[in-house]
């Protein structure tokens, strides 16, 4: 029975506003893309006819930090760029999710030296972590209906005092 038949037979539909608030925000992801390095490829060809992301309420890829709740940070992190990074997850309005794209984002990849991050859990909060190298479009397409899941069991006040910016970035 869908929701049409559901209306005319009954007249009215009953809910709370933590499933309303949550349906609201699982459907409407907007990504901040982070294409760092050769994992921005595959989250670019995530959005053509093929995969179309659009089908999941993501179509739309803004590029301020202000009208995004979902950072996709693909490829390659160095502590140069962490910073700026961080200083963009920052500027993202709270309720705000992470997803670290690619074995370079998730554990430094294959770069073992001083200047790549080893991971971007170290200065971020990752909420999912795609596997690949560089992972597929189709991999992504399922970090983001894990990161959907997650915020349709959400309840709209467990987001009213939350403050994730206690992690710091250090250069050991």
């Amino acid at each position: 029975m869908g929701l049409e038949a559901k209306l005319q037979t009954d007249g009215f539909l009953t809910t709370t506003i933590d499933a309303l608030v949550g349906w609201a925000r699982k459907n409407s992801v907007w990504p901040m893309p982070m294409g760092i390095s050769c994992c921005a490829i595959e989250m670019m060809s995530a959005v053509d006819p093929k995969y179309d992301m659009s089908r999941f309420g993501s179509e739309v890829f803004r590029f301020t930090p202000r009208q995004c709740d979902l950072m996709i940070v693909a490829g390659t992190v160095t502590y140069k760029m962490s910073h700026v990074v961080r200083k963009i997850y920052d500027q993202m309005p709270d309720p705000k999710w992470v997803i670290a794209m690619g074995a370079c984002t998730s554990s430094g990849g294959m770069y073992r030296s001083y200047s790549v991050v080893q991971g971007i859990d170290q200065f971020l909060p990752v909420d999912v972590y795609t596997a690949g190298c560089p992972p597929r479009p189709e991999n992504l397409l399922n970090a983001l209906i894990q990161i959907q899941d997650k915020i349709g069991k959400s309840k709209a006040r467990d987001y009213q005092n939350l403050d994730r910016r206690n992690l710091v970035i250090s250069n050991n």
